[in-house]
């Protein structure tokens, strides 16, 4: 990796880190799921800092080339945050399922009080 690479690359990624805490600040992103964010940020700053790390780990799997073990590590990044994030939309739809039969359970038993509320003015006005 050349030195002119190394400094474009250092550059995306603190631009990168701008991006997170711009949107951590703006709150369109939790502290919760910017950390997953943030680790991977970390990697990638580490992996250009130091690519003899991306040249050990590419020989520890029997890469041959380091490119390739960095497309390979990338796509594991994908596949990984892709996971982290269906997982969370997973957890979100259970909730809001859940939100939504409580919320009908609420206004079932708010018709049957206004239903016995009224029954019992009408006993009162009958009487």
């Amino acid at each position: 990796m050349t030195d002119r690479l190394r400094i474009v690359l250092i550059i995306c990624i603190l631009l990168y880190f701008c991006v997170v805490f711009r949107l951590l600040k703006t709150k369109c992103l939790t502290l919760k799921y910017s950390l997953l964010w943030l680790a991977i940020g970390c990697v990638m700053f580490c992996l250009v800092l130091f690519p003899v790390l991306l040249q050990r780990l590419s020989a520890l799997f029997g890469i041959v080339e380091t490119m390739n073990g960095l497309f390979t590590l990338a796509i594991g990044f994908i596949i990984i945050l892709l996971l982290a994030l269906t997982s969370i939309a997973s957890k979100q739809t259970n909730k809001i399922k859940n939100l939504i039969q409580n919320e009908a359970l609420l206004e079932k038993r708010i018709r049957t009080l206004e239903m016995a509320i009224e029954k019992q003015k009408e006993r009162n006005g009958e009487e």
